[in-house]
C-alpha cells in the first residue's frame, strides 16, 4: 500500500463527505445506543475512508471489508455496549480469530487464529467491530512500521514515518480512517508513535491490561490510542476490565526537559513543549518543580541490551533466512550480549526493584518529552544492518523505554506543533497504579491546549 516515492509531494488524501468518519468513539458509540445510526452504517463509511485514504499512508496490513460490515450488521442488544458499533484496528502481533498473525514479518505462520486475544475479545464484547490489522515493523523491533507487507507513513506529512511498532495503528487513527486502535509498548510502542502522529495514548503499568504473547520479559503492555484523552480512557477500561478513577489534585508535578544520561540532546521546541506543559498544570493548580537529574548510563545500556536479548528470543522462532536483515542484526547482538552475560536482567531487575523509584524522586508525576528528535523519514529500514537502526533509534526516540523497565504507566499527549509542521507530544509519568492521575492530567491539558484531532485532509 505504499507509494512511490517519487509522488509523495503531490499526494491529496482524498476527503469524503460522511457523517460519522472523524466522530469519536464515544460520540459514535452514544449514536448507535440511541438509534441515531447504526453499525453497519458507520462500518461502512469507515470503510470507504480506509479505501480512499490508506493507499497513501500504508496503515493497515490487511482490511476486513467484508467481515466487518457482516459482524456490523449482526450486532444487536446495543444498549448497553460502551463501544456499540465503533470501527476499531488492531495490531498485527495479537490474535484477531480467523485472521493471520503475522507480527509484520514473512517468517510467521500464515494460519489464520482460533480466537481472539483477550484485548480483542473484550473490544468486541464492548460492541467495537474490527475493520483491519494495522502495519508494524518485523518482531516490533524498531521505531518504524515498516516490513515486508510495505511502508507505513505519517499522515502528517508522507515522508516521515508515523513511529513504531505501533505506527499502523497510529497512522489509521491520525488519518480519521478509525476513531480507536490498539497497540502495544515494548520499550515505547505505543507513545512513540502517538507523539509522532499527535494522538493520545497510555501504557499501563504491569498487567493491568491482558498482555500480548511476547511480552518481552515484561516489558510490554496492551494499550489504546485515540485522539481524545476521554476516547482514551474509555478504550482503557474496556481493554483493562476496570473502572478507573480520574482524579488530579493538587499534585507535585516533576518537569525534566533532557532526563538522558550525558551525551543525548534534546530537541528544543521538544524540551519548550514540557516546559510549557507544565506552566498549564501549574495554573491548574498543581505544585511544579524542575527535575534536573540526568538518568544513569547504566539504564540506558541496559535498555539497549533488553532490545538485542528480545531480538535474539524471538527470532529464534523462525527460519532465519525469511528474517530481514534488521531482525538478524539485533539478534545477533543478542546473542552475543548472552554469551558475554551482558543480557540487560540484572539491570532491568535493580531499576525495577529500586532505581527508577530513586531517580523519580518525591514527585507525583513526571513530565518530559515523549521523542528526543524529529521522526526520520518514511523508508524501508528493515533491510538495514546493526549500526544505522540503533543510532537512528535511539537519537529520535530514547525517552520511553526506562518506563517499560520499571513497569511503570505513562501516557503521551499531544501538545504543539513543531516549526517543521509535525505534533510534538510530551510524555507523562507516575508510579504503579496512577493511571487515573495519568489522563486526569491529560485532560487538564487537552481543555488548556486542545489539539487538532486528525490531519488535514
Amino acid at each position: 500500500m505504499a507509494c512511490k516515492k517519487s509522488d509523495i509531494q503531490h499526494i491529496k488524501v482524498q476527503t469524503l463527505d460522511m457523517s460519522w468518519v472523524g466522530s469519536t468513539a464515544r460520540e459514535i458509540a452514544e449514536a448507535v445506543r440511541n438509534g441515531k445510526t447504526t453499525a453497519a452504517v458507520v462500518v461502512e463509511e469507515h470503510l470507504a475512508a480506509i479505501a480512499a485514504r490508506d493507499p497513501a499512508i500504508g496503515a493497515f496490513r490487511k482490511v476486513r471489508a467484508e467481515e466487518a460490515l457482516d459482524e456490523a450488521r449482526r450486532l444487536e442488544d446495543v444498549a448497553d455496549l460502551p463501544l456499540a458499533g465503533v470501527p476499531v484496528a488492531i495490531k498485527d502481533n495479537v490474535a484477531v480469530q480467523g485472521e493471520q498473525v503475522r507480527y509484520g514479518s514473512a517468517a510467521t505462520s500464515a494460519e489464520p487464529a482460533a480466537e481472539d486475544h483477550p484485548v480483542v475479545a473484550r473490544l468486541r464484547q464492548a460492541g467495537a467491530i474490527v475493520v483491519g490489522i494495522t502495519a508494524m515493523p518485523e518482531l516490533a523491533l524498531a521505531a518504524f512500521s515498516d516490513s515486508v507487507y510495505g511502508i507505513a507513513r505519517n499522515p502528517w506529512n508522507l515522508e516521515h514515518t508515523p513511529g513504531g511498532s505501533s505506527g499502523g495503528s497510529a497512522a489509521a487513527v491520525a488519518a480519521g480512517m478509525v476513531p480507536l486502535a490498539h497497540g502495544n509498548d515494548g520499550l515505547g510502542s505505543l507513545r512513540i508513535p502517538a507523539a509522532c502522529c499527535g494522538l493520545v495514548t497510555i501504557k499501563p503499568g504491569r498487567r493491568l491490561i491482558p498482555p500480548p504473547e511476547r511480552d518481552w520479559f515484561g516489558l510490554c503492555e496492551n494499550g489504546p490510542m485515540a485522539t481524545t484523552v476521554a476516547d482514551t480512557a474509555l478504550a482503557f477500561e474496556v481493554m483493562s476490565g476496570t473502572e478507573l478513577r480520574l482524579d488530579a489534585e493538587d499534585l507535585r508535578i516533576a518537569v525534566a526537559t533532557n532526563p538522558l544520561p550525558i551525551g543525548f540532546t534534546v530537541d528544543k521546541e521538544f524540551q519548550r513543549a514540557a516546559l510549557d506543559a507544565g506552566e498549564v498544570l501549574r495554573t491548574a493548580g498543581h505544585t511544579v518543580v524542575p527535575h534536573d537529574r540526568r538518568m544513569p548510563n547504566s539504564i540506558g545500556l541496559s535498555i539497549v541490551a533488553n532490545w538485542y536479548a528480545v531480538a535474539a528470543d524471538d527470532a529464534a522462532q523462525f527460519d532465519l533466512h525469511q528474517l530481514e536483515p534488521r531482525t538478524k542484526a539485533l539478534a545477533r547482538a543478542g546473542r552475543t550480549m548472552r554469551t558475554l552475560r551482558a543480557d540487560g536482567s540484572a539491570g532491568r531487575e535493580r531499576w525495577r526493584a529500586s532505581g527508577a523509584d530513586q531517580w523519580f524522586g518525591n514527585a507525583d508525576v513526571l513530565v518530559t518529552p515523549t521523542l528526543a528528535h524529529v521522526p526520520p523519514k518514511a523508508e524501508r529500514w528493515g533491510r538495514r544492518g546493526l549500526a544505522r537502526t540503533v543510532a537512528v533509534n535511539v537519537r529520535y526516540a530514547p525517552l520511553t523505554g526506562a518506563w517499560n523497565m520499571a513497569g511503570w504507566p505513562a501516557m503521551s499527549v499531544p501538545f504543539g506543533r513543531h516549526s517543521n509542521g509535525l505534533p510534538i507530544g510530551v510524555q507523562l509519568v507516575a508510579p504503579p497504579g496512577g493511571e487515573g492521575q495519568l489522563l486526569a492530567l491529560a485532560a487538564q491539558l487537552e481543555a488548556a491546549n486542545p489539539w487538532p484531532r486528525h490531519t488535514p485532509l
